[in-house]
């Protein structure tokens, strides 16, 4: 049975190698370039053509799976300058945060663009990504790794502003915050968001949420706050050694969730 054309490797293609002792690499297929891996080199022009989830061999004769990198892998793997929000952070924010198809979503704080990609994946074409962004060398490393892995995103707009100094949209169904004192954006994330938006902010620290969980409180325009972290821990399965991972990613961050509300008058 033939394999679907989706299945060969093109030029232009991001692959995951990944070794005997289950280290991962990612590279990109470029016609006329070798790709270094481990001591040795294996040609792109080989590659391209073959079907991903073979094995293949470098010039040291060391085998590599090769498979294109699924979401959860990629994010690990990305260039970055930035601290990357982590798949396990990821997950629940697409789902506690509603992110979904045809959203008009605003974000503040791109880092390596992890986040902007798994939004862009979920709110699809028809939905709008506004991402805002202080530092220029962040954003353009977002713009890199989103026109890399993800591709043209002419619904996607990434501003090197100043989020706190004001938003300029406005009805917006969700907004992501990942900056240091998110609390002090909520009269701004009041005015942006439509009655009935979500706002989710993502914070390392217990003071951070305790301070923003206090401010959303206390602001009148927030309600059905939420706040809660996740951990992950992969299990060793070899034979009859099963057993969790002797390493595991423990804490990473803390997600806040709130609703945009009517504010109801005083009597």
């Amino acid at each position: 049975m033939e394999s679907p054309e989706r299945s060969r490797l093109r030029a232009g293609d991001t692959i995951l190698f990944i070794d005997r002792k289950e280290r991962e690499y990612l590279r990109l297929v470029q016609p006329g370039k070798r790709l270094n891996i481990r001591g040795g080199t294996i040609h792109s022009d080989h590659l391209i053509g073959m079907e991903e989830g073979q094995t293949v061999y470098n010039t040291a004769q060391e085998p590599f799976l090769m498979l294109r990198p699924s979401f959860a892998q990629l994010i690990p793997n990305l260039p970055r300058s930035a601290q990357v929000i982590y798949p396990k952070d990821i997950g629940p924010i697409l789902l506690w945060g509603d992110i979904y198809p045809g959203a008009t979503v605003v974000e503040v704080g791109t880092g390596p663009g992890a986040l902007s990609l798994a939004m862009l994946r979920a709110i699809g074409p028809e939905g709008r990504l506004i991402s805002y962004e202080t530092r220029e060398d962040h954003a353009e490393m977002a713009r890199d790794n989103v026109h890399r892995f993800y591709g043209a995103a002419p619904n996607w707009t990434i501003k090197v502003a100043d989020a706190l100094a004001g938003i300029e949209e406005r009805g917006v169904d969700r907004m992501t915050v990942d900056i240091a004192e998110p609390w002090h954006l909520l009269p701004t994330a009041a005015t942006a968001l439509r009655p009935g938006g979500l706002i989710l902010g993502y914070v390392p620290t217990v003071l951070q949420v305790k301070q923003f969980v206090d401010d959303l409180r206390a602001h009148g325009s927030f309600a059905a706050v939420q706040s809660f972290e996740t951990w992950l821990r992969f299990w060793h399965v070899k034979q009859l050694s099963i057993r969790p991972e002797h390493r595991m990613i423990g804490h990473t961050g803390f997600i806040v969730v709130a609703r945009r509300v009517v504010a109801s008058e005083s009597r």
